[in-house]
């Protein structure tokens, strides 16, 4: 009786394991969005632009969070086509080089992209002379009713809480230093939540995902460096949807790969199950799970544009679109790194190579099949 259960279990999870029909059958057409032109406003100080703005999250239409890796110089004299972004004068905003300064790493705007706050007495918080360092990405748990602001520091291999106001530095997640056990984090690039308060990290530098609760305790960790299951190669996004599923962008392996708490897998992990893998991606940089259905940015080649993947939970196609390009008018982008979607289902994305961030809305007519659902669920 022990042999079939045995079997029967194996028979089960390689079902869960089976890859989906992915790209060679997905739906494709224009972009359902309209960019809307010149809606970043830019406040830096004269000589200076955005940075490498690697982070966007909509709390709700009229209050938008950004984060960027300081401010750079602008050339004097400032190019002829000098439009307000870094990338408009043909630089790319997260080299470095450029007079960066550590200011206004993270501030919030309007629905009309005017600067309404900004966090400046965090800034010395991010500062580093490290080729990889700063704030990578940013979220509010939608479990939340204080709307903390949660940020991914690479700077100092933490994820810390801040009140949503910016007043107050609420908690930190790792002690500080890069490390691989239970008390360290390594680059951390990204963060997921689940409805008890459960906090899931990207920790890229070790290629795993790690559970803490809601007062920032440790829980469980898995994952190790490699291309097999439940290993990760460039952990660059985890999400997590209402039925328990935890999705990660296994970026170089160019896969998703989701994972749950519930289904049973003893050979694995006590805790966490890998239930699916989705190949045929490129390089999925960004998830977006929704009451319905799944959404991932994928950043492909230097010669093609990025392009936005809708599949349903059980990872089948539904419909894809490709971005404008990669050059800097209105709806193009050099690296489609994190997206976010308001209660007005806009659409909005941060572009770290050209330094800005840019805003969507829907075309008239589209269909519900082929933009982004209301978050699911809604903040608090």
């Amino acid at each position: 009786m022990r042999n079939y259960v045995l079997i029967l279990v194996t028979v089960i999870a390689s079902g869960l394991l089976a890859a989906p029909a992915l790209m060679q059958d997905m739906p494709a057409g224009a972009s359902p969005y309209d960019a809307v032109d010149g809606w970043l406003k830019p406040f830096a100080s004269s000589g200076y632009s955005f940075g490498a703005t690697t982070s966007v999250f909509a709390e709700s239409p009229d209050r938008i969070f950004i984060a960027q890796l300081g401010e750079n110089q602008l050339p004097d004299p400032v190019p002829p086509g000098f439009q307000g972004f870094f990338g408009s004068i043909g630089e790319i905003a997260n080299d470095a080089v450029h007079g960066r300064v550590w200011r206004n790493m993270i501030f919030v705007v309007d629905g009309d992209g005017n600067m309404i706050e900004t966090w400046a007495k965090w800034d010395d918080m991010f500062q580093s002379d490290a080729e990889f360092s700063g704030i990578h990405k940013i979220k509010i748990s939608p479990y939340d009713p204080e709307r903390k602001l949660w940020v991914a520091d690479m700077t100092n291999h933490q994820v810390h809480a801040f009140s949503n106001d910016g007043e107050e530095h609420v908690l930190s997640l790792g002690d500080g230093g890069a490390g691989d056990d239970d008390s360290h984090l390594n680059m951390p690039w990204d963060m997921a939540f689940t409805e008890d308060g459960s906090i899931f990290v990207a920790d890229n530098g070790n290629s795993r995902i790690v559970k803490f609760d809601a007062e920032g305790n440790f829980v469980t960790t898995w994952g190790t460096n490699g291309n097999g299951r439940g290993e990760f190669n460039a952990v660059h996004a985890v999400a997590t949807d209402s039925i328990g599923r935890i999705y990660v962008a296994d970026r170089d392996n160019s896969r998703i790969q989701v994972f749950n708490e519930t289904t049973r897998s003893v050979w694995y992990h006590p805790n966490i199950s890998p239930i699916a893998t989705w190949p045929g991606f490129e390089r999925p940089t960004h998830i977006y799970a929704t009451g319905y259905d799944v959404w991932i940015s994928d950043v492909r080649g230097p010669d093609d544009p990025a392009r936005m993947i809708k599949l349903d939970w059980n990872g089948n196609p539904q419909f894809s679109w490709d971005v404008a390009g990669q050059g800097v008018s209105a709806g193009e982008m050099a690296n489609l790194h994190q997206f976010s979607v308001d209660a007005d289902k806009n659409f909005y994305v941060s572009d770290p190579m050209h330094g800005r961030v840019q805003k969507f809305v829907q075309k008239e007519g589209t269909s519900f099949m082929e933009t982004f659902g209301a978050p699911d669920p809604p903040l608090q």
